[in-house]
């Protein structure tokens, strides 16, 4: 009886230690994961619009841990300078450009600054861009509105494509990044905003079948609902209730969750990265499927 339970008890131990090896192993690999995850851009340089706050913020800090240099660039100073303190307190090796991008000589300087310090740009993201007043529909949609939203939302997105594309064509390689909109797929949003955002749907086409064939591709991201400072800083009091009311028969407003700005710099990181490497031309549309 003594034997039995000796080798039952050898036995014990011999499974414990096999035990405490496998989970040692499995804790290995899973750090491993964890730290390519963690460097999927590593030394890249990667320039992002409308990044102090928002989805543009959380790109930036994303980017940072996955080992890129970012260049952060808005028209208000102070809150990039904030954003900036934020990234480097993270580790990032970060430049900061006050820049509003629907003109030309700002989107030129962006590009100059950067090229000083880094001499490349591998990754640019368009993020970038305002709504329009009260969701105004095509029938009471102004003049103001359509040339302040067009001026960011299209044109400023096309310069500094534009100014990007002459490095990324010299090194043969580049990820773009537009951040679109489910309005501009839907059609749900006011009438200049939607028209903003499907150009931008149309230009990320344009430009991946311009470059297919390279390694310069281009993709967009078409969040849906989306809680950030934009967003949740609308006046609902004056807010066109008749296009609102048009745009709930159309989407599940109330049974699927909103996005939060992490949830489109997941998906953002993915198409800047060497893991997307396939994709080019792709419209993602990322709102837990309230559109569908």
């Amino acid at each position: 009886m003594g034997k039995v339970l000796e080798n039952t008890k050898n036995k014990l131990n011999i499974y414990v230690i096999y035990l405490v090896i496998i989970i040692k192993l499995i804790k290995v690999i899973i750090s491993k994961k964890e730290i390519n995850n963690m460097n999927r851009l590593t030394d890249k340089v990667a320039i992002i619009t409308g990044s102090n706050s928002g989805v543009g913020e959380e790109v930036a800090k994303q980017f940072v841990l996955e080992g890129a240099k970012v260049v952060i660039c808005a028209r208000r100073k102070e809150q990039l300078e904030l954003a900036k303190k934020t990234l480097i307190e993270i580790g990032g090796d970060v430049l900061d450009v006050v820049c509003d991008i629907s003109k030309e000589e700002d989107v030129k300087n962006l590009l100059n600054q950067t090229i000083a310090k880094y001499g490349k740009v591998d990754i640019l993201v368009n993020n970038a861009g305002v709504l329009d007043h009260n969701l105004n529909s095509i029938d009471n949609f102004t003049n103001e509105d359509f040339d302040r939203v067009i001026s960011i939302n299209q044109k400023g997105t096309m310069l500094v494509t534009k100014e990007a594309l002459v490095y990324m064509m010299k090194q043969n390689k580049g990820s773009i990044v537009n951040v679109a909109s489910v309005a501009g797929v839907y059609g749900c949003g006011g009438a200049v905003y939607v028209a903003s955002k499907g150009a931008l749907i149309g230009l990320t086409k344009h430009t991946a079948m311009r470059f297919a064939g390279s390694e310069i591709r281009a993709n967009a991201v078409c969040p849906g609902s989306i809680i950030t400072p934009m967003t949740t800083s609308m006046d609902l009091k004056k807010v066109n209730m008749a296009m609102m009311g048009q745009m709930a028969k159309h989407a599940d407003l109330k049974g699927c969750r909103p996005c939060m700005p992490k949830d489109v710099a997941d998906v953002i990181t993915f198409l800047a990265s060497d893991e997307s490497r396939a994709l080019t031309g792709q419209i993602i549309v990322s709102d837990f499927g309230a559109d569908l």
